[in-house]
């Protein structure tokens, strides 16, 4: 969970930085960067590896953080409590956190459920039985955005979940079936989970504006963005659409006991095996898991104008209006 605070000025860190960079926008640090950190125009409290549901594992079992999208809320009331009570007993502190009036001025993003949906496969659950949760996800998804809504936000950005089949880290870990692969070299039953849960989505979002009318809620189809930047990898200036560029060989350059940036020793020295390619800026995806600092920068200039957006509204200043305004 993201908010933009209407100067507007956006902290975030899992994703590279190019839609702040787009926008003409400083760079924040997240939430728990909290030392020596300037809050009064953002804040950012997603980690890598979040859930919408808390998962019943540790992270060193799963790989998935602790700090699922509830725990993301109490840190976001906490921060909103204490900004306010800071901001009136004054001093050095004031300046470096967001007016009270900010929080409900503010463009709240989200981007998670990716990781709610690998959560299920990790357990050897069937894909049926993957769908048969997305409900109580979304539901819990629901929830957050009502208790924001509570705490007075009104302008939400919502991205629906991107083409799981397409990912190395869920090809090499999930070998199909040549007839169960497209023609672009993605997984098509991961795809499948992946639509159903957007259409699910789109319906919870639907739902939420008759709960929440005085909010603005915009659902952002990024699978349909970045489904296409991979089908269409070299019509767009990009290679090889589902090879990872940081990893350690293999068909799609990647190894789950080798990701991006592992070393072993040799000779007595450390050397890293699992190296960026030469070239990242042609590549779509990174490290197997997450996406290029390029291609995040062209999905995010599909995205802004509000063209892949219900209902369209851009976050450009000088198109449609922002949320915010």
């Amino acid at each position: 969970m993201r908010f933009f605070i209407r100067n507007p000025t956006v902290a975030t860190r899992c994703p590279p930085l190019v839609e702040t960079q787009n926008l003409s926008l400083p760079y924040l640090s997240a939430y728990l960067d909290s030392v020596g950190s300037n809050f009064s125009n953002g804040a950012n409290f997603a980690t890598a590896g979040s859930t919408i549901r808390p998962q019943n594992t540790t992270k060193s079992q799963s790989g998935y953080s602790p700090i699922s999208l509830d725990v993301q809320l109490i840190q976001y009331s906490d921060f909103k409590a204490r900004s306010i009570l800071v901001r009136k007993k004054g001093g050095v502190f004031m300046k470096l956190l967001p007016k009270e009036e900010y929080f409900s001025e503010a463009l709240y993003t989200f981007d998670i459920g990716q990781n709610d949906l690998t959560a299920g496969y990790k357990l050897n659950m069937t894909t049926e039985q993957v769908k048969a949760y997305i409900p109580d996800v979304l539901g819990q998804f629901s929830d957050v955005i009502r208790s924001v809504y509570k705490e007075g936000g009104r302008s939400f950005w919502i991205h629906n979940t991107g083409p799981l089949g397409c990912l190395p880290y869920t090809l090499d870990r999930y070998p199909m079936s040549v007839a169960q692969m497209d023609k672009f070299g993605c997984a098509k039953p991961f795809n499948e989970v992946a639509q159903y849960f957007n259409s699910r989505l789109k319906e919870t979002v639907v739902q939420l504006r008759k709960e929440v009318p005085e909010a603005i809620i915009v659902y952002v189809d990024v699978y349909t963005v970045k489904y296409n930047l991979i089908s269409h990898a070299k019509k767009y200036g990009f290679e090889k659409g589902v090879i990872a560029c940081c990893g350690q060989g293999g068909k799609y350059n990647f190894n789950n006991v080798a990701r991006c940036g592992a070393t072993k020793i040799v000779n007595g020295k450390k050397i890293i095996i699992a190296k960026s390619c030469k070239d990242p800026s042609v590549k779509i995806i990174w490290d197997g898991i997450h996406y290029t600092e390029a291609s995040n920068k062209w999905i995010f200039q599909q995205i802004v104008n509000g063209y892949f957006s219900d209902p369209p509204i851009s976050l450009i200043k000088n198109g449609l209006p922002c949320p915010w305004e």
